[in-house]
């Protein structure tokens, strides 16, 4: 444990920032599951794109890779339209 005073601030700034962070990326795997699951509609393929982009916003994934998830959602999309 840290003796410093900042130190110990960026401990629990660190925490608070892992779990958001950790709760953020598990939503998005939610909807991503949701989106690909058999019978999906187009309504949670759309949702699932929308949280990508604010992941990939946020700097929760890469932007390569949430270009890649988009790609992937829009042709499941494309498919079952």
């Amino acid at each position: 444990m840290p003796n410093i005073k900042s130190a110990k601030k960026r401990v629990l700034i660190s925490k608070a920032k892992n779990e958001a962070n950790k709760a953020a990326k598990s939503a998005l795997k939610t909807s991503i599951r949701k989106a690909r699951a058999d019978g999906a509609d187009a309504e949670a393929i759309k949702a699932a794109s929308v949280n990508v982009d604010k992941a990939a916003g946020k700097g929760l994934i890469h932007k390569n890779k949430a270009a890649r998830l988009k790609s992937q959602l829009a042709k499941k999309a494309n498919a079952s339209a």
